[in-house]
């Protein structure tokens, strides 16, 4: 179904945005795992989590013991962000600020990165949600946080429903499986595919 910006009535108070893929045209972990020459491996269990089966612990789990970041790895994720942002998102997210819409960034990305990235977008750092990674003192991996509702493909539907306590009136934009989990929780679910286009994904929506 294509609805016309025309036929739009409600506004909204809050416009969340998901991160990779959406607001920059990287996937963070994959990124990472061809650096550690594991990219293969990662990309394609990031491709069925994302486009088919949704994200879930032990995926979350497997594609970071493959990777095994360093803390100067991920520190540097954040720049890669930035320079692989998505054509006009700065200036969208400036134009929501200047019309007072509260902005945040909802990611299954990992903390440290999506912080640095959303805190050069202008976003402030107590509306951005990820997820957090831990090191040892030389800076190798170690955990991540294993409690956080973002590892699982129902965690950002948690999040969204307790910022609506807030703003009733949300338009949320993203492009995996995780995102699609919110659809019935926001005024407006626009879906986006200008990095990886997932057919799934588009049927499901009334904007794309």
């Amino acid at each position: 179904m294509t609805t016309h910006v025309s036929d739009l009535s409600e506004p909204v108070d809050a416009v969340i945005f998901d991160c990779d893929g959406t607001l920059t045209n990287i996937e963070g972990i994959d990124f990472l795992a061809e650096q550690n020459g594991v990219g293969r491996r990662v990309t394609q269990m990031t491709q069925e989590a994302m486009g088919r089966s949704g994200l879930t612990p032990d995926i979350y789990r497997q594609r970071l013991e493959l990777v095994r970041p360093t803390f100067m790895q991920v520190k540097e994720l954040g720049q890669h962000y930035f320079s692989h942002v998505t054509p006009d998102t700065i200036s969208v997210i400036q134009l929501l600020n200047k019309l007072n819409k509260k902005v945040y960034i909802i990611s299954a990305g990992l903390l440290p990165s999506v912080l640095a990235f959303g805190k050069a977008m202008q976003v402030p750092e107590q509306h951005i949600f990820a997820v957090d990674i831990f090191f040892d003192a030389h800076g190798h991996y170690q955990d991540f946080d294993t409690q956080s509702p973002l590892v699982s493909n129902n965690g950002k539907r948690e999040i969204v429903s307790n910022i609506k306590n807030k703003h009733p009136r949300i338009a949320y934009v993203g492009d995996g499986m995780n995102d699609l989990s919110v659809i019935d929780v926001v005024t407006r679910f626009i879906g986006y595919g200008g990095t990886f286009y997932r057919k799934n994904i588009e049927m499901a929506c009334s904007y794309y």
